[in-house]
């Protein structure tokens, strides 16, 4: 499913992580219908990727961050880097930062550090954070109020709808990925559920998280409206309206330049 439902927006993927070239995965995308994406860095080196890309392709824009996985590594020397990058009007969020405590590749202490660091980055810079949260969700909340958070972009939403409603009533946006198509997704469908249409946006972490109809592929932008018409399937909604939707929350959830 594609084109005909309008013009959608993958708000996470990784394009410096996918086996062809970006301007493959790019030309492919805007072929589909998806002229805006947001390349989201997991390290500085990512991130400065993320400028590179965004700077040599339309509809390309960039964040800034340090992945949970790899908090330990998140020094002066890297925060210096992000907070470099974040001059730039084409890095439009800093992350993805946040808590992973699944793998736990980084100690707690280590991830919660850098979340806090990273949200004091996002206020000074007026951007949105771009949050990880896995199986961390009780701590990724009270860091997030603690630390006074207002612009949050959740990622690959995984909780449940009492965590979906809290998140909604604190003007988070809730982001939804492929997963979102799995059958065993049941909770993660009764999240989208339970928010206000103006919280929802569409993403496909390519080249992760694949929609259940190319399991066992990589997934790239382009596959978008796989995640959109998932959206519409449950609330009742034609694909076109979840476009329109997730594409307006988009352009409120991120500063793309004009």
């Amino acid at each position: 499913m594609s084109g005909g439902a309008g013009s959608a927006v993958d708000t996470h993927c990784h394009l410096f992580l996918m086996d062809g070239e970006p301007a493959d995965v790019v030309a492919a995308a805007a072929g589909a219908g998806v002229h805006r994406m947001v390349c989201v860095g997991i390290d500085a080196e990512t991130s400065a990727r993320s400028l590179e890309l965004a700077e040599s392709f339309a509809g390309v824009f960039a964040t800034a961050g340090v992945h949970p996985h790899t908090a330990s590594a998140f020094d002066d020397e890297a925060g210096s880097a992000i907070e470099e990058l974040l001059s730039s009007p084409l890095v439009v969020g800093v992350g993805e930062t946040g808590l992973d405590y699944f793998r736990t590749l980084s100690p707690v202490e280590d991830q919660q550090r850098a979340f806090r660091t990273h949200i004091a980055l996002a206020r000074e810079a007026d951007r949105p954070l771009v949050v990880h949260v896995r199986e961390a969700w009780q701590d990724a909340l009270a860091i997030l109020a603690e630390e006074r958070a207002e612009r949050v972009v959740l990622h690959c939403f995984t909780g449940d709808e009492e965590v979906a409603r809290e998140c909604a009533a604190r003007g988070y946006f809730l982001s939804f990925a492929g997963n979102v198509t799995y059958p065993s997704a049941e909770h993660i469908r009764r999240a989208v559920a339970a928010v206000g249409e103006d919280r929802l946006l569409t993403e496909t972490d390519s080249p992760f998280l694949p929609p259940q109809a190319l399991r066992g592929r990589d997934n790239a932008p382009a596959n978008v409206f796989a995640v959109a018409d998932a959206l519409a399937t449950v609330r009742g909604w034609t694909v076109e309206r979840a476009v329109a939707a997730t594409a307006a929350n988009a352009g409120a959830a991120f500063p793309f330049p004009r």
